[in-house]
């Protein structure tokens, strides 16, 4: 059974949060915050969960994006949930597997991992 995670696109006043991966895969790499769903989670609550412990932000979803399922997408088999997400907490520091956590202008995106940069340009025709 391929793994399933959720990813939390965080955009506020025309900036999105992205961490740079401080793991493999992709270590070094900009992308956006999420991780892997555990046992007794909800995909809501892995959403918040894991934009808390990659980011230090509190983060309540707005909708869900999409799901992104392509095998292709990562090495890992990863399918992942999306959802856009509002700041209600907590101050930005990279944590967990995040080597860093920062704000990025959305006219100035670099390079994210896998489809990340896909994912951002569907939430961005969402708002």
């Amino acid at each position: 059974m391929r793994p399933f995670a959720c990813d939390a696109v965080i955009i506020n006043n025309g900036k999105v949060v992205l961490i740079r991966r401080g793991t493999e895969p992709f270590k070094g790499e900009w992308a956006i915050p999420g991780g892997r769903i555990e046992d007794n989670e909800t995909a809501e609550e892995c959403l918040v969960r894991e934009a808390k412990e990659e980011t230090g932000l509190e983060v309540r979803p707005i909708r869900m994006i999409g799901v992104y399922s392509d095998p292709k997408r990562d090495p890992r088999g990863i399918i992942v949930a999306a959802y856009l997400c509002e700041v209600i907490g907590g101050e930005l520091n990279g944590g967990d597997d995040a080597a860093e956590a920062k704000w990025f202008e959305l006219n100035k995106i670099p390079k994210l991992c896998t489809d990340h940069n896909k994912i951002l340009e569907d939430a961005l025709a969402n708002l």
